[in-house]
């Protein structure tokens, strides 16, 4: 029997995820999304095979599974009702969760389950695994072209402005939950590394904004009893948001696919 998908948000993550589920993927079926312009969705949803229901956020937990591709600012009212109904929750926006550990205790009280993508990032499962035994340090360094980075709360706050730059600049240097805080669109890799690995305090981020880029790079260091390894991804931005990189609806579809798959490389 199919495990039923329902996802919040048709934008640069959620219209490719929902266009490859309306393809075919052997044991799920798209049964709804949620979306802030209805016309413009159901515009997007007009060539699909089996189109899902358009609903209100709150509607999208009668899915066995929940996906969030959606602005941070409503990531609560996508999350709270799937976790209160004991779904799978699967979050594309890793950096809302740190500021709101609170949504895993109510997962653990109800049943439900939060499950976080790889997304845009490698190298999550040794990450994890070395974290089984301990880890001295971590660390990651994100390169972005600059408009890529342009609205980030951090930037306008400090007055940072980033499209007249000639030659690369450091533009934040601090741990995971503070990179959260100021870049909530931007740091979606580094809150996926911290609760995979340290937590978000032991974190340490450094963003960039280089205008000679046209790829997001993400480096990490990680230095564990086990293991010490260095990991470098070149993402290609997505053509609808240049703060979410190709990828990442990959990241989730591949998430998706190993939660019905009988076999699942990787941890």
């Amino acid at each position: 029997m199919s495990k039923t998908v329902a996802i919040a948000g048709l934008g640069a993550i959620g219209l490719p995820l929902a266009r490859a589920l309306d393809a075919g993927v052997e044991g799920l079926r798209l049964i709804a999304v949620s979306c802030r312009d209805e016309v413009r969705g159901l515009a997007n949803l007009a060539d699909f095979h089996d189109a899902p229901r358009i609903v209100e956020v709150a509607q999208l937990a009668d899915a066995d599974i929940v996906v969030e591709a959606a602005p941070a600012a409503i990531f609560e009212r996508i999350a709270v009702p799937a976790l209160e109904a004991g779904r799978i929750f699967i979050p594309a926006s890793a950096g809302a969760l740190l500021p709101r550990m609170h949504l895993v205790k109510l997962a653990r009280r109800t049943g439900a389950q939060i499950i976080i993508p790889t997304g845009a990032l490698l190298g999550l499962d040794a990450v994890r695994a070395a974290a089984e035994a301990s880890i001295a340090s971590i660390s990651i360094e994100t390169r972005k072209p600059p408009r890529g980075l342009v609205g980030a709360p951090y930037l306008e706050k400090n007055h940072i402005d980033v499209m007249e730059l000639i030659d690369p600049k450091l533009v934040f240097e601090g741990n995971a939950q503070e990179a959260a805080a100021g870049f909530p669109a931007n740091v979606n890799v580094a809150a996926a590394l911290a609760l995979a690995g340290v937590g978000p305090i032991r974190t340490q981020v450094r963003i960039w904004a280089d205008p000679g880029l046209t790829r997001n790079v993400h480096t990490i260091h990680v230095e564990a009893d086990a293991a010490r390894f260095t990991m470098t991804i070149e993402n290609v931005p997505s053509l609808e948001n240049p703060k979410t990189g190709r990828l990442t609806p990959l990241s989730v579809l591949a998430c998706l696919r190993g939660l019905v798959s009988p076999l699942k490389a990787g941890s």
